[in-house]
C-alpha cells in the first residue's frame, strides 16, 4: 500500500475525532456506552500512572479510580477538540498527586511528587492544549516503530539502550528511528502551522 496523502491523513484524523466525539456524546446519554471509552483509553492511562507510582497494585487502583471519576463526571465533559485522553490524564495526574500526599503522610517522608508538579498543567492555555493535541495526533500517525520509539524515549523517558533492548534492535537502529520520527514530526508541525 502506498503512503496516505496529507489530505487523506487529515480526513482520517477528523474522522477519528468525530468518532471519539460521538462516542463521548453516546456515553453521556447512556452510561453503559462508557465501556468503549474505557477500552480505547485504558492502556494509555494505566501506562501513564504505572510510570509514576512504584507499586503495581497502586497503579491498578489509581487507574480504576480515574475511570470511576471520569464516568461520574462525564456529564460535565465538554468537547473542545482535544483528545478525551487528555482529560483522563489530567484526572490521573491529580489522583497520583493525592496518592503521593497520602503515602507521604503515612510514612512522614518528603514528597517525591508534590501536587504543585501537577498543578502546573492547570495553568496551561487553550492554545498550549491545542498544540499538544496536534502533536499527539501527529505522533499517532507515525509508523508503529517510530511511534513506539518516540513514546518510549520522551513519554516514558527511557534511554536509547533501554529502547534498543526492549525493541530488540541495535542502539544505532533506535537512533535512526528516533531521528526519522522527529524529522516527520517537524515536517508535519511546520506544515500545519504554515
Amino acid at each position: 500500500m502506498g503512503k496516505m496523502t496529507a489530505k487523506g491523513q487529515a480526513l482520517n484524523s477528523r474522522s477519528k475525532e468525530s468518532d471519539e466525539r460521538l462516542l463521548i456524546e453516546a456515553a453521556q446519554k447512556e452510561p453503559s456506552r462508557f465501556a468503549e471509552l474505557y477500552e480505547h483509553n485504558f492502556e494509555r492511562v494505566y501506562a501513564f500512572i504505572a510510570r509514576r507510582v512504584s507499586e503495581r497494585s497502586d497503579a491498578q487502583d489509581l487507574t480504576s479510580h480515574v475511570f470511576h471519576q471520569a464516568l461520574k463526571n462525564l456529564g460535565r465533559f465538554q468537547w473542545r477538540g482535544t483528545p478525551f485522553a487528555a482529560w483522563l490524564l489530567r484526572i490521573a495526574a491529580n489522583a497520583i498527586a493525592d496518592h503521593s500526599h497520602r503515602v507521604a503522610k503515612e510514612h512522614k517522608a518528603p514528597l517525591a511528587g508534590d501536587r504543585d508538579d501537577f498543578r502546573a498543567e492547570d495553568d496551561v492555555s487553550a492554545e498550549d492544549i491545542e498544540d499538544r493535541a496536534r502533536l499527539f495526533r501527529f505522533v499517532n500517525r507515525l509508523s508503529a516503530n517510530q511511534r513506539r520509539t518516540i513514546v518510549m524515549r520522551f513519554a516514558e523517558q527511557k534511554s536509547i539502550r533501554e529502547i534498543a533492548h526492549e525493541l530488540r534492535r541495535t542502539e544505532g537502529a533506535v537512533k535512526q528511528l528516533q531521528f526519522r520520527a522527529l524529522q516527520n514530526l517537524r515536517t508535519r508541525l511546520s506544515g500545519s502551522n504554515g
